[in-house]
């Protein structure tokens, strides 16, 4: 049986379920990871900060709302799924609601975006703009990227390297080598979160004929995927200190690698379940991640 909260769902749980507030983490990490790196640097902007902040924040709702109309209205999700209540599947939120919301979420992030792109520069409109028409083609559109196993790219782009650089671009005007070195770092955590998940959804996924790179790699070569992934993610930080000139204590986030072996242990298991778990703790690995990246950077 699918994992339900208690009691009968009403509309405000499903929209905040709908809405998976763990996922915050690959929005949230990234933006706080660039600002802090811009502290180390001298340079601060923070209306821009904000600004980049909430660009992020509404890009993750779209996403969201978009993957849980696209996989409803696709037969991704069924009553057979293990995981949080969705939306469009729910029956308490009409479908049609739920694609309002998402291009609601990516209309906001791209007049945002736009604003920023003003005061920065031109060219961050055409990649503003490439990054919406992502996050809807992730499960949307006539031939979904997500659906052929593309999606662990797409997160590691946009919620890796364009979250992170583009803020330090917003707020610098430029982006160092330890900007792109820690863009990669998130984009990697990012990705593990979506591992993780793909793994859990690995057999409702091949029935609904979603070839995630999960479902294409079997879940004995996704498990090694996801010990790769938190691996070089310790491993970059490393190198931005001794490469790109980052402080010591840039070295701090590695603190999380016995969070990291917890929970790819917790990825051993062949149950959902406890993948639900692995999952919520993988997004609180990227938060504690780039806490500890900041505190490395002002320390």
């Amino acid at each position: 049986m699918p994992h339900r909260a208690a009691g009968p769902p009403t509309r405000l749980r499903v929209w905040i379920s709908a809405s998976r507030p763990p996922t915050l983490a690959a929005s949230v990490s990234p933006v706080l990871a660039a600002v802090a790196l811009t502290v180390h640097d001298g340079a601060y902007r923070p209306l821009a900060a904000i600004g980049a902040l909430a660009v992020a924040i509404a890009m993750q709702f779209g996403v969201n709302f978009a993957n849980d109309y696209s996989d409803f209205k696709r037969g991704a999700d069924t009553p057979s799924r293990v995981g949080p209540l969705r939306a469009a599947a729910s029956g308490v939120v009409p479908p049609g609601q739920v694609r309002l919301a998402a291009i609601a979420c990516f209309g906001l992030a791209g007049l945002i975006g736009l604003a920023l792109a003003l005061t920065t520069d031109w060219w961050l409109v055409p990649i503003g703009i490439l990054a919406v028409l992502a996050g809807w083609l992730y499960t949307g559109g006539p031939r979904p990227y997500g659906y052929i196993g593309l999606g662990e790219v797409f997160v590691f782009l946009f919620f890796g390297l364009f979250a992170t650089v583009g803020t330090v671009w917003v707020i610098e005007r430029t982006a160092s080598p330890a900007a792109w070195l820690l863009g990669a770092t998130m984009g990697l955590l990012a990705c593990a979160v979506l591992t993780i998940n793909n793994l859990r959804d690995i057999r409702t996924d091949r029935q609904a004929r979603k070839m995630t790179l999960a479902v294409r790699l079997g879940a004995p070569v996704t498990r090694m995927l996801i010990l790769a992934e938190f691996s070089l993610a310790l491993l970059l930080p490393v190198l931005a200190i001794a490469y790109a000139g980052m402080p010591a204590f840039a070295i701090l986030p590695l603190v999380t690698a016995p969070m990291m072996v917890q929970v790819w242990r917790i990825c051993r298991s062949s149950e959902p379940r406890p993948l639900i778990a692995a999952l919520r703790r993988a997004a609180a690995i990227e938060v504690w991640f780039a806490l500890l990246w900041a505190l490395g950077m002002v320390l």
